[in-house]
């Protein structure tokens, strides 16, 4: 049987982070914890802000040289990510965050992260169907009719049930 850490995880990273805001603000004192925090938010703000263009626009050059996109969308996907750990107010997403914005750290976290996600990259494959032609449904005008649907028409072959 799996068990699994992450409500562990979210029960403890408050508590963390409350015990690294009295650690820090005994250390620095309380207005440049804050000051800290408000940067990260302010900087964390900005990142995503900037990213969400730069993203598109080396996926498109990726796909435009027919190269697999899939390394530049997860590279945006981490730096979003460590964007929002940076809104998050707290010195462990902080630090967290800053490590997702090291390239090799985010390239580490690819290789390991590779295994476990599908891109698909060209439609009609890899999962997609395509669709299905000849399975029409033909219905006559008094099978269906829009408008007051408290009084279906009865005589409809789909509203008749089978004695089967």
């Amino acid at each position: 049987m799996r068990i699994s850490f992450l409500p562990l995880l979210i029960l403890a990273l408050p508590l963390a982070e409350i015990a690294g805001f009295v650690v820090v603000g005994s250390k620095i004192g309380a207005l440049a914890t804050i000051g800290l925090v408000l940067a990260s938010t302010i900087a964390g703000s900005l990142l995503i802000r900037h990213q969400g263009f730069g993203v598109m626009t080396k996926v498109r050059t990726e796909m435009d040289a027919g190269r697999d996109p899939s390394a530049q969308l997860a590279h945006g996907a981490m730096m979003v990510f460590a964007a929002i750990l940076l809104i998050i107010p707290g010195f462990i997403t902080s630090i967290l965050g800053l490590l997702l914005l090291l390239p090799p750290v985010r390239d580490m976290a690819w290789r390991h992260l590779k295994k476990r996600v599908a891109v698909v990259t060209e439609f009609g494959t890899a999962g997609f169907r395509p669709r299905q032609r000849g399975k029409t449904i033909d219905l006559n005008d008094d099978d269906y009719k829009r408008g007051n649907n408290n009084n279906p028409n009865a005589s409809s072959p789909w509203r008749q049930i089978s004695d089967e």
